[in-house]
């Protein structure tokens, strides 16, 4: 019985390794040259993905800071063993 081509575990052309660019972006220079390469459609992505993740960082330190409803730490815990291990 002959293996199927499946079964054979030969890597295809995409899996196997492709040559190194002798030029890849190692200098700050290069990498704003490799920018120009994004298709412009994406940058409005950017921008907005960019302003999101500031608007949440902001408002989540923000909510940590002024709201003092908020409870970061427990309170009036009572060190008691007994009820401690009633709970388990």
């Amino acid at each position: 019985m002959y293996a199927t081509r499946a079964l054979r575990m030969v890597p295809t052309k995409r899996m196997m390794r492709l040559p190194r660019e002798e030029q890849s972006a190692h200098t700050v220079s290069q990498r704003l040259r490799k920018l120009r390469q994004i298709p412009a459609e994406l940058i409005p992505l950017g921008v907005v993905v960019a302003f999101a993740i500031f608007a949440a960082g902001y408002s989540s330190f923000r909510k940590f800071t002024v709201d003092k409803n908020l409870r970061l730490a427990r309170q009036n815990r009572k060190d008691d063993p007994a009820e401690h291990a009633e709970h388990h």
